[in-house]
């Protein structure tokens, strides 16, 4: 095999390596600014992904109440459609909320029409049951491209990603959940940055799954980690 063809093949390696980090990776700000988190180590936001779901956002709502915490809730348009009140209650709350698409499709894979109706359908779906706007948005998988984050610009709405996620969506323990969350907490801390924390309420397969380990590892972690400042995302939304 010539050099000029091992050259072409790790370019087009580089490339593809490149374009999947762009894509994928949670902090990269190649396609276009996100949010992810404040340069105050003392700040977290805590976010909400896949709900509004009856088996557990009720739950997490009370929680939250009791700590007088505000968190972030980013709602499937289809489940929003169907629990209508349920998303209405998280805004009477005073909680922040923004669209997670309609069905939770990997983006990336989509043509731009498509996307345009999965984000602008479910933003729709979100404002017509809290009857207020909505201008956060959170790709599913943190899957993007420049259609992605085109749209998203263009229907008003910022993009939120994360710098903290552990993997709440598989059956583990509340308590196993709280160390990740804590020693992902330490090293955003100790690179200077505050922390966006990815949980969930909901399962974006349908209503009704079980995330009660993910609302008890909410009520340790807020009586947890002390000295916090608990914010939601719009905080570090630059003008």
């Amino acid at each position: 095999m010539s050099a000029l063809i091992v050259s072409g093949v790790a370019a087009v390696g580089l490339a593809a390596g490149g374009f999947a980090y762009a894509a994928n990776w949670p902090t990269s700000q190649i396609f276009g600014r996100t949010i992810v988190a404040g340069d105050d180590p003392n700040e977290i936001a805590l976010t909400y992904d896949d709900g509004p779901n009856p088996a557990a956002t009720p739950e997490l709502l009370a929680v939250l109440a009791k700590h007088r915490v505000r968190a972030t809730f980013f709602l499937i348009g289809r489940f929003v459609q169907e629990q209508p009140l349920l998303a209405r209650q998280i805004a009477a709350e005073g909680h922040a909320i923004g669209c997670h698409t309609m069905t939770h499709p990997k983006l990336t894979l989509l043509p731009e029409a498509r996307i345009r109706g999965e984000i602008g359908d479910s933003q729709k779906a979100v404002e017509d049951a809290i009857g207020a706007p909505v201008r956060l948005f959170r790709p599913p998988h943190g899957a993007r491209r420049p259609a992605v984050m085109r749209v998203a610009r263009e229907l008003g709405m910022s993009t939120v990603m994360w710098n903290c996620i552990v993997g709440d969506w598989n059956p583990v323990s509340a308590e196993t959940l709280l160390g990740r969350i804590e020693s992902r907490v330490a090293r955003n801390r100790e690179a200077g940055q505050g922390s966006s924390v990815v949980l969930h309420d909901g399962g974006h397969l349908g209503l009704g799954a079980s995330r009660l380990e993910s609302v008890k590892a909410t009520d340790l972690l807020i009586q947890r980690i002390l000295g916090t400042k608990w914010v939601t995302p719009e905080r570090w939304v630059r003008g």
